[in-house]
């Protein structure tokens, strides 16, 4: 799994943060996973979750609510009107640098709020809820014991685990607003339902009124004895294998992998018309290169540098591994770190060139284990014999073709 930070503007102009979680291989779908209330995306179910549907192909798009985790924006002054609101922003995000989900996740509250915003998200092929109240006023039942407060001053602290937060009355009245059944019953996408019989913060009845709610294709699955956090990685990750298993039935034919193969020996990349997100398959391996943003790219793999100083690091370390075995030296490991720039050639005293820029590959090495110094100086000199390093520094000839279709 390779994850991006991204961010993108609510419709109050706030800038929400996010993680996008890819597949080395192109994704057959995006997803877009809505946390539980007072949650963020960094909640370690989110994280299992996303990892498990990258193992099934999907990209995942996670990000924190208004006022939550990295988002901008007061927290007191949102509602659930404001977390659909969103939802529906993530996804005009995906859709315009990506594409739209195919598939909506939310946990608990977040599973409220995705059924919501279901209806405004035509895309969306499929929609699956993990401990979600059937109701948003359901979450007024945790605030009895400051209504009063609320009712006198407007506003109120509350304590949710070892959360305190502060609501404002707004909130209350917006939660008594929403519809859901109704809005599930013009759903129009394949649900399903997960809930643990013993979630001690959102009851398995709710379960039951959403899925009568629902019209088919609709299922329910059990999460067991698993807690309303999914907490335990085993529960999170069943989940999730659950629920792709699930959605791979609802995704459009012609959003299967493009199955891109190279033979032994040989690598292949392709890129699409989209972006310079680069797909490459080095025999039975497969990678994702990228651009950074600043210069236009999706910043979801290394880009072509990054893969050269990466060839010249990972050489270097398997030269040196290759010779302290053959001398028997103590060396425990090789680290080397390489890293590009392009520099004037009039600063480089060694270089040929005279004018203009040349290409400057710096390598750090760090050898641990029993070693001497004069060692450690042999190591220092066996790192230039690394192949890669020797066929940079000699004649080179690329020879490109055109293969016609």
């Amino acid at each position: 799994m390779q994850s991006q930070k991204v961010t993108f503007d609510n419709d109050a102009g706030e800038t929400l943060a996010g993680l996008i979680d890819a597949p080395a291989a192109t994704p057959r779908a995006f997803a877009l996973f809505a946390h539980c209330f007072t949650c963020s995306k960094n909640l370690k179910a989110a994280h299992h979750i996303a990892r498990e549907l990258t193992n099934a192909g999907l990209a995942v798009l996670r990000f924190d609510f208004t006022g939550v985790g990295h988002s901008e924006g007061d927290f007191s002054n949102t509602n659930f009107t404001s977390n659909v609101a969103d939802l529906i922003a993530a996804c005009r995000f995906l859709e315009a640098e990506h594409q739209a989900p195919a598939l909506l996740v939310g946990h608990s509250l977040g599973g409220t709020a995705v059924l919501q915003a279901a209806a405004e998200l035509p895309a969306a092929l499929a929609v699956a809820t993990i401990g979600s109240p059937a109701e948003p006023a359901h979450l007024a039942k945790m605030f009895r014991g400051v209504q009063k407060e609320l009712a006198e001053h407007g506003a109120a602290e509350v304590q949710l685990g070892s959360k305190s937060f502060q609501i404002r009355r707004q909130f209350l009245d917006d939660l008594e607003r929403h519809n859901l059944p109704e809005s599930i019953g013009r759903l129009n996408k394949a649900l399903l339902i997960m809930h643990a019989p013993l979630d001690d913060t959102v009851d398995i009845r709710n379960a039951a009124e959403l899925f009568v709610a629902a019209k088919h294709p609709k299922s329910f699955v059990s999460l067991d004895d698993a807690d309303h956090l999914l907490s335990r990685k085993a529960d999170s990750r069943y989940a999730a294998r659950v629920l792709a298993a699930w959605a791979s039935r609802y995704l459009r034919p012609d959003e299967e992998p493009d199955t891109l193969k190279a033979r032994p020996g040989h690598v292949v990349a392709r890129t699409y018309a989209d972006g310079f997100r680069t797909d490459v398959a080095a025999g039975t391996h497969r990678l994702i290169a990228d651009e950074p943003p600043e210069v236009g790219g999706s910043g979801l793999g290394p880009s072509p540098y990054d893969l050269l100083s990466a060839a010249i690091a990972t050489c270097t370390s398997m030269t040196l591994r290759m010779y302290a075995k053959h001398k028997n030296l103590a060396m425990k490991s090789a680290t080397v770190d390489v890293s590009h720039d392009r520099v004037h050639a009039e600063d480089c005293a060694d270089c040929e060139t005279g004018a203009g820029k040349i290409d400057e590959f710096r390598r750090e090495l760090r050898v641990d284990g029993d070693l001497n110094d004069a060692q450690k100086n042999r190591l220092l000199e066996i790192a230039d014999r690394c192949p890669v390093h020797r066929t940079l520094h000699g004649e080179i000839k690329i020879r490109t073709k055109l293969v016609r279709n």
